[in-house]
C-alpha cells in the first residue's frame, strides 16, 4: 500500500508519497480505488469487490492512538499534520480500557462537506472538511497509508453545528471483508 509523509507538529513540511513526489491526500489520491497509478489518472471504472465498489481511505490516526491528526485543508498541498484548537494539540480521549480511536480514522480523498450548504438531513451546513472514515478492520493501519476500503453504512452527526458524516468502512484486504457486506453483518462477526 502506499504511504504518504506525515508531519510532526513543530514542523512544515508537505506529503510526499513513496517515490518522493509531492502530493496533495486531498486531491491527489483517487477517489475511487483502482486508478491508473503510473499515469495518476482516476480510474474510468472503480475497482470493485463483486458488486461492491471500493474507495481510497488516507490514514490520518491509527486505531489505539489518540493524537488528532488531519488533512490540513488549508494548507499547500494538504499535509497530514497534528491538529490544534486555539494553539494546543488535540488528543482524542480515552475511554478506558481503550486507548485513542477503537478505529483506523481517517477520510475521502476528493470530497468535502460544503459549509455554505445546509444538508436537507440534519438541517446543519458542512463543516469545511474532507469526508470521514472509521475503518474497523483487524489491521492496525500507519498515518498516511492509502487504503481501500468498502462502505458498510454512515452516520451522520451534528458537531458544534456542523454536518460531519462518518463512513464505516471495512478495507478490502481484511480477512472478514466478504463477509461483511453492512452494518447489520457487523454484529454477527
Amino acid at each position: 500500500m502506499p504511504f504518504l509523509k506525515v508531519c510532526n507538529a513543530a514542523s512544515f513540511c508537505l506529503s510526499e508519497n513513496a517515490d518522493g513526489k509531492y502530493i496533495s491526500p486531498f486531491h491527489d489520491i483517487p477517489l475511487f480505488a483502482g486508478s491508473n497509478e503510473d499515469k495518476e489518472i482516476p480510474a474510468k471504472r472503480s475497482k470493485t469487490t463483486g458488486s461492491e465498489v471500493l474507495f481510497n481511505m488516507v490514514v490520518e490516526v491509527p486505531r489505539w492512538t489518540n493524537a488528532k491528526m488531519e488533512i490540513a485543508t488549508e494548507e499547500p498541498l494538504n499535509p497530514i499534520k497534528h491538529d490544534t484548537k486555539k494553539g494546543k494539540l488535540r488528543y482524542v480521549a480515552n475511554i478506558f480500557p481503550h486507548k485513542g480511536y477503537i478505529w483506523n480514522y481517517g477520510a475521502l480523498p476528493q470530497t468535502w462537506e460544503d459549509p455554505n450548504h445546509t444538508d436537507n438531513i440534519t438541517g446543519c451546513c458542512g463543516d469545511n472538511d474532507p469526508i470521514d472514515v472509521c475503518e474497523i478492520g483487524s489491521k492496525i493501519r500507519s498515518s498516511g497509508e492509502i487504503v481501500q476500503v468498502k462502505v458498510l453504512g454512515v452516520l451522520a452527526l451534528v458537531d458544534e453545528g456542523e454536518t460531519d458524516w462518518k463512513i464505516i468502512a471495512i478495507s478490502a484486504d481484511d480477512p472478514e471483508a466478504q463477509k461483511i457486506h453492512g452494518y447489520f453483518h457487523m454484529e454477527n462477526t
